[in-house]
């Protein structure tokens, strides 16, 4: 070994690295985890950790980014430089992690009788509402489907499916969102179907830029399949069988009797996404109408969100997702480079196994209105006039005719409609929305 010591160094550098990713990413915690791996805490090892931190606001999908920037950290690269690794150093070259499903506190299962066991079902129940072989779909029986299918009109055209799973599966879906998905954490850039984010966070981050950039993809939730769920589920630690029940417990293959009332597309350009749709559904799919599939979803475009990530950190640009709208902002330059970086975005999201709807792709500079989830965002998150203007005249009719008359689309809950839209304005805009709720005080219900 020469006197530079190289190759111990990196080696050092990538044992420390694997204890970073192993568990929660909270400094103390990576603290531990690096004296575990060091066989002691020296002096340089909180600041490691602190500055791994403040580069990986949440953990990489990959290790080689932590041990570059452990390599280049002046605080490790003087620790390293001119000595021979202390002999407790040196038990960190055979340092293993613990078991990944250590790492997210969710329950370890071994096998499939143990999943039964944690869902409370029997195990051949386990198996037919996982329904690996696909015997489900086969069937013409509605009665014995999983899911209760409803075709829904979408606001702007087309239709989606909603595949609501019935009370068993329901159930045992519940357990695994509540028991395992709520341990592994989405990408910091996912602003939808997360805790303490939301439409107004994520509009947040894109307030009072030069250029917003809005690209849509195609098919969400249909377009990640049971292979990719498994993989997650093998990527938290459970073994394929484990994996592949619980894939199937949270994806479905729709029925081809249900695919075939897809309606047919009245726009040309719309027949491609179609044929991908049907394609999608046909096929075992996260059902939009399960309680796990947004957290699955979140889980499973990992790798797409730190894509887009480093592609707007290169940029200079801000990203955030909040499901299937990706959202890109920044200033002059961005603006000006705004064409290349759509380009760019696209290939990742195809390359992650993602379709865009083209048509949908938007660029919009600070002199028009910029919109990112339906609020504006020139300056500040708020509901657009006209929404806002449309609701006061609402309320007004209601204090001076009654709230009878003025509830044109039949809404079953009247009452209950108002005060949702009355929160919506609000969250953007406390002051117009304490106004609108003085008015709406007024209404004799």
């Amino acid at each position: 070994m020469n006197a530079s010591r190289p190759l111990w160094r990196h080696r050092l550098a990538r044992a420390l690295a694997a204890a970073f990713l192993c568990g929660p990413w909270r400094h103390a915690e990576l603290v531990a985890r690096g004296a575990a791996c060091l066989g002691e805490k020296p002096p340089w090892l909180p600041i490691a950790a602190r500055w791994t931190r403040h580069a990986f606001p949440s953990p990489p999908a990959s290790i080689e980014p932590v041990v570059e920037r452990l390599l280049r950290l002046p605080s490790f690269q003087l620790a390293t430089t001119g000595r021979p690794p202390t002999p407790k150093w040196r038990k960190a070259f055979l340092y293993v992690p613990p078991d990944p499903v250590a790492r997210f506190a969710v329950p370890p299962l071994p096998s499939d009788g143990a999943l039964a066991r944690w869902l409370a079902i029997p195990e051949p129940l386990l198996a037919w509402l996982a329904d690996v072989r696909g015997l489900n779909r086969r069937t013409a029986e509605a009665r014995l489907h999983n899911y209760h299918p409803r075709w829904l009109p979408k606001a702007h055209g087309g239709v989606r499916l909603l595949e609501e799973p019935k009370p068993l599966l329901k159930q045992a879906q519940r357990r695994i969102l509540a028991g395992l998905l709520a341990h592994l954490p989405p990408h910091a850039a996912a602003q939808a179907f997360c805790s303490g984010r939301s439409v107004h966070s994520h509009a947040a981050l894109h307030a009072g830029q030069a250029v917003v950039i809005r690209i849509d993809l195609a098919d969400f939730f249909g377009s990640i399949g049971r292979a990719r769920v498994r993989a997650l589920f093998e990527a938290a630690g459970y073994p394929r069988p484990v994996a592949r029940s619980l894939a199937g417990l949270c994806t479905t293959a729709t029925p081809p009797l249900v695919v075939a009332r897809l309606p047919r597309p009245v726009d040309a350009a719309e027949v491609p996404y179609a044929a991908s749709q049907r394609r999608h559904l046909l096929a075992p799919h996260l059902p939009q109408g399960a309680p796990t599939s947004p957290a699955i979803a979140n889980l499973c475009a990992w790798e797409l969100d730190v894509r887009l990530t480093a592609l707007a950190t290169t940029f200079g640009a801000r990203y955030s997702r909040y499901a299937d709208d990706l959202t890109f902002s920044g200033g002059p330059e961005v603006a000006r480079r705004a064409g290349h970086l759509v380009e760019l975005a696209m290939f990742a999201a195809y390359a992650c196994g993602f379709a865009v709807r083209h048509g949908k792709t938007r660029v919009v500079r600070s002199g028009a209105r910029q919109v990112v989830t339906g609020l504006v965002v020139n300056e500040r998150p708020h509901v657009a006039r006209a929404e806002r203007d449309q609701l006061k005249a609402i309320l007004h009719n209601c204090v001076r005719h009654g709230p009878a008359g003025q509830n044109r689309e039949n809404h079953p809950d009247f009452r209950a409609h108002l005060l949702g839209r009355l929160g919506w304005v609000a969250a953007g805009d406390p002051r117009h929305g304490a106004k609108l709720r003085a008015l709406f005080d007024r209404i004799a219900w």
